[in-house]
């Protein structure tokens, strides 16, 4: 190890940001050096994307800057990264390499429409904070037709998110008096709702919906995106605006370095460890499984938990302490209802073996608790 043991983190989301504070909040910088790589320079708590869709926000006004992190004494360095040598303990940035002692590897998901043909050029991508002033102005547009919501591929980021987003396009819908000249479907490849958290909460999110006259169409996998039109494997349905959730694989780099089997993500223990000595990965680039058929879900919160569990195990080792620390698995994630509402998804993913999932009842103090949340994060960590 160098004098300072050098802890690089790849990506600046939950995952990385959590890590990084931890760390540097038990130890100064004559401790450890701590490094920060994203090839973007801002965080974005990910479901303000809904209410950019919906016009309540702007992108301007729900970005954390990740210029700000060096005031904490973590560098931040704005770079692609190219490769990484989890044998030589050093990752290749297009402009240079960087030796750490620890590397934590959260750089997310990638989301990939390209591979449903016909999807980019006849849908859009409700995940990609590009599209959403278009797709804004479109659901602003529109006067009757049909609606589609459309989950192409699984696992996917933030799970009640496209369920949300069916509850907010509602009601931007019947705040404009036209809703019931436009029918809303929603799309899965998936059994029920959201089977990560079982039958229970997937009834009650299948409730709400259908409450609100949105039609849950289950067991539907994509095949293809024609003009206008889903074609599935065993059916097919038409639509004027398509907001698609596209599949999710893991950055290349990751790949090429063996740490995953494409098109999968890095397989995990709670310890959040790699093969590699002192590589960890957290947040949505792993699968992390609880049984054979669940896995943790990729959401923000769980990223932060296991981000905050790998800080701990690395300080752990600088002080020379045999401790380790296991990802307990708990979070929560909101479901917005559209009327002013929000209910809390609670997740224990490891108490009793199995996950334990429960729906709160949804209120108006719910919904203060997600703006907080969002606030919260982007002060404690920029």
């Amino acid at each position: 190890m160098s004098n300072i043991p050098h802890v690089v983190i790849l990506g600046g989301g939950f995952g990385g940001l959590a890590a990084a504070n931890e760390i540097r909040n038990s130890l100064d910088s004559s401790k450890v050096k701590i490094t920060i790589i994203d090839k973007k320079d801002w965080f974005m708590v990910g479901y303000a994307k809904l209410w950019i869709m919906n016009g309540t926000r702007t992108f301007e006004n729900s970005i954390g800057s990740l210029n700000e992190l060096p005031k904490k004494q973590i560098n931040f360095i704005k770079d692609e990264i190219i490769e990484i040598d989890p044998k030589n303990n050093f990752v290749k940035t297009k402009s240079e390499n960087i030796l750490f002692d620890f590397l934590i590897i959260c750089m997310g998901a990638v989301l990939v429409p390209e591979k449903i043909p016909g999807l980019v050029k006849n849908g859009f991508n409700l995940y990609d904070h590009n599209q959403l002033n278009e797709i804004n102005e479109k659901l602003n547009k529109i006067e009757s037709g049909k609606i589609a919501i459309a989950i192409m591929g699984m696992p996917y980021k933030c799970p009640p998110a496209p369920f949300e987003a069916s509850l907010l396009v509602d009601s931007m819908l019947r705040n404009r008096g036209i809703r019931d000249s436009i029918q809303i479907d929603f799309y899965s490849p998936a059994p029920m709702t959201l089977p990560a958290a079982g039958p229970e909460v997937s009834k009650q999110i299948l409730d709400l919906v259908n409450s609100e006259k949105i039609i849950f169409h289950n067991s539907q996998k994509i095949k293809h995106v024609e003009s206008k039109k889903l074609v599935f494997e065993n059916d097919e349905f038409d639509f004027d605006i398509l907001l698609a959730i596209p599949p999710h694989i893991a950055p290349k780099v990751i790949y090429d370095c063996n740490l995953a089997k494409s098109p999968g993500f890095i397989p995990i223990d709670r310890d959040c460890k790699t093969p590699f000595e002192n590589i960890f990965a957290v947040g949505d680039i792993t699968s992390l499984q609880v049984t054979d058929t669940i896995a943790v879900p990729k959401a923000g919160i769980f990223a932060e938990g296991e981000g905050i569990t790998v800080a701990k195990n690395i300080i752990s080792k600088l002080e020379l302490k045999e401790k380790v620390i296991l990802f307990d698995g708990k979070g929560g994630c909101f479901l917005e209802s559209g009327r002013d509402t929000a209910s809390i998804l609670e997740v224990d993913m490891f108490t009793n073996q199995k996950p334990s999932t429960k729906l709160t009842e949804s209120t108006k103090n719910n919904l203060s608790k997600k703006l907080d949340f969002e606030k919260e994060r982007l002060s404690k960590w920029l």
